[in-house]
C-alpha cells in the first residue's frame, strides 16, 4: 500500500533524530553523525501536513570502493565515472512496507543522475536489507563485511 508523501532537502541535522532511533539505537547520537555531512545532499520523507520525516537519506559525491579481484569485469574504473554514495537510509519502522522508503530511494536515483550528473549510485547495505535493494534495481559488488556485529554487503546501481 503506497501512501502520498512530500520528498524534499532538509539539514543533516534534522536527519539525526530518525537516523539514530532506527539504525543505532543503542549507540549515542554522536555515532550516526557522519565528519562529511556538511558536504552532503540529505533528504527527508514527509505525509502530508506533517513536519518531521517519516524517511531519510544523505547522499554524497563518493567514488566506488576498490573492490580488489572481486570486483566485476563489466564495472567501469571508478575514475571514469561520477558516483554517489547513500548513506544513513532509515524509515521509521511504523511506515514501513507503504512505499515511502522506495519512494525516497527513486528520488535519490534521479537527484544523482540529473541533479549532481552521476552515473553509479551505490551503498553499504545491511545484509539483512540486500533483496529489497536488489528488488529496486541494486546490484552486490565485493565481499561481506562487518560493521560493529551487524553484517554488511556493498550495492550498487547504474543509472
Amino acid at each position: 500500500m503506497s501512501v502520498d508523501i512530500n520528498i524534499r532537502s532538509i539539514s543533516a541535522e534534522e536527519t539525526v533524530p530518525l537516523r539514530h532511533s532506527v539504525l543505532w539505537p543503542d549507540h549515542p547520537v554522536s555515532y550516526v553523525l557522519l565528519p562529511e555531512d556538511s558536504s552532503g545532499f540529505h533528504y527527508g520523507a514527509f505525509l502530508p501536513g506533517s513536519s518531521t520525516p517519516v524517511a531519510v537519506i544523505s547522499v554524497f559525491y563518493d567514488p566506488l570502493p576498490t573492490t580488489g579481484s572481486s570486483a566485476s569485469p563489466s564495472q567501469p574504473p571508478a575514475a571514469a565515472q561520477r558516483t554517489a554514495r547513500f548513506r544513513k537510509f532509515a524509515c521509521d519502522p511504523a511506515y514501513q512496507g507503504r512505499g515511502i522508503g522506495t519512494g525516497l530511494l527513486q528520488h535519490v536515483f534521479d537527484v544523482a543522475a540529473k541533479e549532481m550528473g552521476c552515473s553509479v549510485v551505490w551503498c553499504d547495505a545491511r545484509l539483512s536489507a540486500a533483496g529489497w535493494y536488489e528488488r529496486r534495481g541494486m546490484r552486490r559488488f565485493g565481499e561481506m563485511f562487518f560493521k560493529g556485529d551487524i553484517e554488511y554487503v556493498r550495492m550498487m546501481r547504474e543509472l
